[in-house]
């Protein structure tokens, strides 16, 4: 079996934990083959929006405690985890495609960071969140760091100090997630989402995600100067000045992607 299953569906791009036994736990093997499916949909021309979600009960438990519980596993060892997990996770930024987070049963440590990175969220009605290794001595030190920055420092540091779980409802209202949906309508209605951004232009997906966080850590003064000079870039672009066109001709833009 396949840690990660890869499956397209038109412009959209499909990746799935495969893992069910394990509540799909990042592996190492999991999170290399992650990368690579990520990789695959980087080079895709045709795919313009891609959905990560798991298999079983559980969209993602977090890490492979066995993989971490061992006097024999050394500091090497450990770097390697976390150095293969934050390569992965950043890979979700870099991605050209935005990348939407289905959710459902729960999502826990990394399996919550994951969420996190991910550009978008949409979650099952029941799901549960949370950053629970305080629990077990081993704070939630590299989920906190999409989780911070996606939901601000009061809401992350509750999780991150309490363990507790957290409700669709009210991750939503945190803004770890932007949708709840029906169990039985979950996929539905990520499909339509996930068609409805990838109607438009490749480019200009790609290039409005990638400026979208290159400016997000600036002063406001200096995310004007980037977004000013992101919008000249913009206005040059070819599919830009098709769309322009053809909202003033009112009809149906032609893209070219580029």
């Amino acid at each position: 079996m396949e840690p990660v299953l890869f499956e397209k569906d038109g412009p959209v791009g499909w990746l799935t934990l495969n893992r069910p036994e394990k509540r799909n736990a990042l592996s190492i093997e999991v999170m290399n083959d992650m990368q690579d499916k990520l990789n695959i949909c980087a080079k895709a021309e045709d795919i313009r929006v891609v959905v990560i979600k798991g298999s079983g009960p559980a969209f993602c438990a977090g890490h492979d405690l066995k993989e971490m519980v061992g006097a024999h596993y050394d500091a090497h060892h450990f770097r390697k985890i976390f150095a293969v997990c934050s390569e992965m996770m950043q890979a979700l930024h870099k991605l050209p495609q935005p990348v939407i987070a289905q959710v459902h049963g729960i999502a826990t440590a990394g399996g919550l960071q994951l969420v996190a990175a991910c550009d978008l969220a949409i979650a099952e009605s029941g799901t549960r969140f949370s950053t629970p290794g305080v629990k077990i001595g081993l704070f939630c030190s590299t989920p906190m760091v999409p989780l911070v920055r996606v939901i601000g420092r009061r809401k992350a540091m509750d999780m991150l100090l309490t363990g507790r779980f957290v409700s669709a409802e009210e991750a939503e209202r945190f803004g770890l997630i932007n949708r709840i949906a029906a169990a039985d309508k979950l996929a539905e209605e990520t499909r339509k989402w996930a068609m409805e951004i990838a109607q438009y232009s490749r480019f200009t997906l790609a290039f409005g995600k990638q400026a979208f966080y290159n400016q997000i850590d600036l002063d406001e003064p200096a995310a004007y100067n980037y977004a000013a000079d992101a919008m000249v870039a913009g206005c040059l672009a070819a599919d830009a000045q098709e769309g322009m066109a053809a909202f003033l001709e009112k009809r149906q833009p032609i893209w070219k992607h580029k």
